[in-house]
């Protein structure tokens, strides 16, 4: 559901129906990954759907900002994530190898579909105005949040250690760009 508070322009309906279009992907993608007996495979075939969609939020938002610190922000999206996609796919197969046992199985699962859930909740309830650099950040952040919260679920539990490194890089980028997000919403007046 769209929370607004005055009719959107042409312009913002556009960027919104291909916003929720790529938050429904992600929610397929995320929700009908293939599970095995593996926390490290699980977190990979969950995590490259997610990181998927910011770099389909991150194409979109380019087409329409002329802010040039947001253009920053979508382009380090863009690079790091299909990087992070990248060496997550490499490592795969072999992390795919380490087995976790099916009580570690069930609480990373249980805690992830929480995770999940509160994201896509967020994600889909966020404000969203004619503003469409602040409908951006406000779908991003949680987005980003939703990340971190996975990858602390992860390292909960025993991993692959090629995946650790992986997990680290994506918690650096995405705290950072929390805070950048955050600071630039408070620039533009607008509410987080």
């Amino acid at each position: 559901m769209m929370h607004h508070q005055c009719e959107f322009s042409h312009v913002t309906k556009k960027y919104l129906t291909r916003f929720y279009e790529i938050l429904d992907e992600m929610v397929c993608g995320m929700t009908d990954a293939k599970l095995e007996d593996s926390i490290s495979h699980n977190f990979i075939v969950q995590m490259v759907p997610h990181h998927k969609a910011a770099i389909d939020m991150s194409y979109n938002i380019l087409q329409y900002t002329t802010f040039v610190p947001l253009q920053n922000i979508a382009s380090t999206i863009i690079t790091e994530q299909m990087h992070s996609i990248e060496n997550m796919m490499c490592a795969l197969d072999r992390c795919s190898a380490l087995c976790s046992s099916e009580q570690d199985l069930c609480l990373y699962q249980r805690r992830f579909d929480q995770i999940a859930e509160t994201m896509f909740c967020e994600m889909r309830t966020a404000c969203a105005t004619n503003d469409i650099n602040a409908n951006f950040m406000r779908e991003m952040i949680p987005h980003h949040r939703g990340a971190l919260r996975m990858c602390e679920n992860a390292l909960r539990f025993s991993i692959c250690p090629e995946l650790d490194p992986i997990i680290q890089a994506i918690l650096v980028s995405q705290r950072a760009g929390i805070r950048e997000m955050e600071r630039l919403l408070r620039c533009l007046g607008a509410c987080a």
